[in-house]
């Protein structure tokens, strides 16, 4: 089974203004190990990239922000596709086994990948 990423919810309520020290410079871990794609850059208001995979779309933005204080939750269909994806790639900080998380009476089975930029990722598979 192929895995897809299905919805996107950013910590801080806005998947589309992710912080990071620099775009230029975060980019090719979403593109070479995340699988994402490049939808659109822009310089202003602040330096932004707009990334898509399957259903979600996600900007990192320099803005000034903490990116140790924010991320996304993604809704994953195959979440063991996915982790074994990622593992290929490389992905190893934050990537561990698969565990079982209960949110609003809907119990996920999740992981987590912090990114090189300090961003965290929660991915997750309602049971």
């Amino acid at each position: 089974m192929k895995a897809t990423l299905d919805k996107a919810f950013g910590y801080q309520n806005n998947a589309m203004a992710l912080p990071v020290a620099s775009v230029d410079r975060a980019v090719s871990f979403y593109e070479q190990t995340l699988g994402f794609r490049i939808v659109s850059r822009s310089d202003t208001p602040h330096k932004t990239v707009v990334l898509a995979r399957d259903a979600v779309q996600m900007a990192l933005v320099e803005s000034g922000g903490d990116p140790s204080q924010d991320g996304c939750a993604f809704h994953v269909t195959g979440l063991d596709a996915l982790l074994d994806e990622f593992k290929v790639y490389g992905i190893s900080k934050g990537a561990g086994e698969i565990g079982i998380e209960d949110h609003g009476g809907t119990t996920f089975r999740v992981f987590y990948v912090i990114a090189p930029d300090g961003l965290c990722y929660w991915f997750g598979e309602k049971q």
